[in-house]
């Protein structure tokens, strides 16, 4: 039986894809990290208070999307993922200033289409207040867990057979 080998990240060079004046990209180079640990400790409900320290070591060890405008960050998500069976989907949030223009449903799409997380049997997530937006893409409340969503293929082994 021969082993799949293990997918890698695969980097959107800046400039691609575009939306408007934005691009997504997954380049960890790019990340303004003070800016991003401002945001989840400080404005986010689920972060208040995170050591910048923590922030960094999240950053290393998950799959990144920035949102940006001509260079600026205005938005950002990151994937925990081993690439073959689970994801999980954290850390989302567009800047205020720039929210209302359909850019976290742009951002939700790439990280749907990212080659490097499909054929995934499994994503997770916690959210208190943006059900709405992650229900369009497929996730679904689980049973007796108010607070946690999930997209799940099951047949997902199946189809690769």
């Amino acid at each position: 039986m021969q082993q799949k080998s293990p997918a890698k990240p695969t980097d959107v060079s800046p400039g691609e894809p575009l939306h408007g004046e934005f691009i997504i990209s997954t380049d960890r180079g790019l990340l303004p990290v003070e800016q991003i640990h401002r945001y989840l400790s400080e404005e986010s409900y689920w972060a208040k208070g995170i050591p910048y320290e923590t922030v960094q070591t999240a950053i290393v060890h998950s799959l990144n999307f920035g949102v940006y405008r001509n260079g600026e960050l205005v938005g950002y998500a990151r994937v925990i993922t081993d690439y073959a069976t689970i994801a999980y989907l954290g850390d989302v949030f567009i800047v205020p200033a720039w929210r209302g223009l359909g850019l976290s449903k742009w951002l939700m799409e790439h990280i749907n289409n990212h080659p490097s997380l499909q054929g995934l049997r499994r994503w997770i997530l916690l959210t208190k207040d943006a059900h709405g937006l992650y229900a369009q893409f497929g996730w679904k409340n689980i049973a007796d867990a108010s607070r946690w969503m999930e997209k799940h293929n099951a047949s997902v082994y199946q189809q690769n057979v």
